[in-house]
């Protein structure tokens, strides 16, 4: 299940999806850091009441590192946040987290009044607020610390937005289309004979299909080959001068589109540098053997402060130069690993990793929908882990990755890794009877000290056993301690069962303690004191306010 979700919400950044949505999230915010943390805890805390609060994590993670790029804040001011607002959402609705389950399980079995689905609801808004108040100057005062660069993001290592505005490439390109009365259809690019006769160069070649129900929506990218036959319907991207792109236009009844945007799915763009003892010193761009031996485009040259774009193929190369290729990503990459003579700037493989393939964002935006409703309503006879899966498996199957590859590497094995290995270790301190030892020692201890000092063992006693095993173990095996405890005094068990839910589910001071702080723990680069600085306290703190407010709720 863990895997799936990483591989969807791989694909929901690798759409734009995340992008998308997180810019709604930022316009509702107004450019406001405080609305915009009160937007993300607020919205994770209603998804987190009905998916689970790993789910829920999963989808969100991309959202706000999507919203964190955007705004140039860092990903950790909001990432820690988010995990421990799922947390807290769980506790709006009865089905939010298991422990909920669990202690409506105990009721019934003890022939108490069930609990109805919001009857959590008033709970899970204190939880919610104190949650704000509390993780708001937490956070902004320990989680502000800026971490070392990435070496991958370095000064030279520029977008590739960055190299289109640099090269002026949009504003020197013009798309066509050809239709079923263009004279070049069924021509092959070298019978077009473009760079001989108009001094133009074919950038790209484009196809694309959308369905009828305009939700799929096709896009293929491939450069202009020799032997290339031109179809109906395919957009040539024509670079040169632009009298002589209207007269071609004219002479092969072409038509003329927006300009548009240049979008790199297939196709990719790098700079590299001619090393001073390179073979290509002196050689013309046409004698290069970029295009033969590599089949890449060269698109631009920088010499010094000057880009030279124009009569390219007989400009000859010096040591130094800065050229501007393009071509399939696989094929950049093979460039990459050519050391001689030239030097690839930046990290296309990363680069390529980056590609927001937009076109399929709406097809990733109905798998994702599909799968929440596959686990939030119970009349879907589709257990939530084969929900995830398959929706991973479609994510990968309509596309929504460039290729398989790209959905493994959205994995991150580290937390994977962390999480199986809090099982055994949660497995063995409740086979040996670690857990229940404290447990009932503790109980034991405070239930001559009256109701409320019993309540706050309660919730602490569970909160320090969920650090070290899952909270619905803990909830399985502090449910009953607490029901039996209610009796014994004579007082209603359910502040007390809701005291063990509270303190299984509002744990933060670790990342080992839930699957969503192990979850963002890589992402937000946190450290283990940075769970403590602002878990901690706001766990304390949480336990101390409902101490208070579940006895007002649910009397004694």
């Amino acid at each position: 299940m863990m895997v799936g979700l990483f591989v969807v919400g791989g694909a929901i950044f690798q759409t734009g999806l995340a992008k998308a949505v997180s810019q709604k999230i930022m316009k509702l915010a107004g450019g406001s850091d405080l609305r915009l943390f009160l937007l993300v805890v607020v919205v994770t805390a209603v998804i987190g009441a009905f998916v689970s609060n790993t789910g829920t994590v999963a989808l969100m993670v991309p959202i706000v590192v999507s919203m964190a790029t955007q705004t140039g804040t860092r990903p950790a001011r909001l990432l820690m946040p988010l995990a421990f607002a799922s947390s807290m959402g769980g506790m709006l609705t009865l089905i939010g987290t298991p422990p909920n389950l669990v202690i409506q399980d105990t009721l019934a079995h003890g022939g108490y009044q069930p609990l109805k689905f919001f009857s959590f609801l008033p709970v899970g808004l204190v939880c919610i607020a104190v949650g704000i108040v509390v993780m708001l100057p937490l956070c902004r005062l320990f989680l502000n610390k800026k971490r070392g660069q990435d070496p991958q993001h370095s000064g030279q290592d520029k977008t590739l937005d960055d190299l289109v505005a640099e090269y002026h490439l949009a504003s020197g390109v013009r798309r066509y289309l050809i239709t079923e009365m263009s004279t070049i259809r069924e021509k092959s690019v070298a019978e077009l004979n473009l760079r001989n006769r108009y001094g133009l160069s074919i950038l790209e070649i484009r196809n694309e299909k959308t369905d009828r129900s305009g939700l799929i929506r096709n896009v293929t990218q491939s450069l202009a080959s020799p032997e290339r036959l031109l179809s109906a319907g395919d957009i040539i991207y024509l670079m040169g001068d632009k009298q002589q792109m209207q007269q071609f236009a004219r002479d092969g009844r072409l038509k003329k589109l927006d300009t548009g945007n240049l979008d790199f799915y297939e196709l990719g763009i790098a700079e590299i540098v001619l090393m001073p003892e390179s073979k290509l010193t002196g050689t013309t761009v046409r004698h290069s053997g970029f295009r033969e031996r590599y089949n890449i485009n060269v698109l631009g040259i920088r010499r010094n402060k000057d880009y030279l774009l124009n009569q390219l193929p007989e400009e000859k190369l010096r040591a130094g130069d800065v050229l501007l290729v393009q071509g399939t990503w696989d094929n950049i990459a093979q460039l990459d690993r050519e050391e001689d003579d030239w030097v690839v700037l930046g990290q296309p493989a990363q680069k390529a990793q980056e590609v927001i393939l937009n076109y399929r964002a709406p097809v990733a935006a109905v798998i994702m929908l599909l799968m929440v409703m596959a686990m939030v309503f119970d009349f879907i006879p589709v257990a939530p882990v084969t929900a995830i899966v398959v929706a991973g498996l479609l994510m990968v199957l309509t596309g929504c990755f460039r290729k398989v590859e790209d959905a493994y590497k959205t994995i991150n094995w580290e937390s994977i890794v962390l999480i199986a290995a809090m099982m055994p270790m949660s497995v063995a301190l409740e086979k040996t009877g670690t857990s229940a030892l404290i447990s009932h020692s503790l109980v034991s201890a405070l239930g001559a000290m009256g109701p409320t000092v019993l309540l706050c063992g309660l919730y602490f006693t569970t909160s320090l056993l969920t650090m070290f095993i899952s909270n619905t173990a803990t909830a399985v095996l502090m449910a009953p301690i607490a029901m039996t405890a209610a009796t014994e005094i004579g007082a209603s068990p359910y502040p007390f069962l809701f005291a063990v839910t509270l303190g299984a589910s509002m744990c933060f001071a670790s990342p080992f303690s839930t699957p969503p702080n192990a979850l963002v723990m890589h992402a937000g680069e946190y450290t283990f004191s940075d769970y403590v600085k602002v878990g901690l306290p706001l766990q304390v703190i949480m336990g101390i306010v409902m101490t208070f407010v579940l006895p007002l709720i649910f009397p004694f």
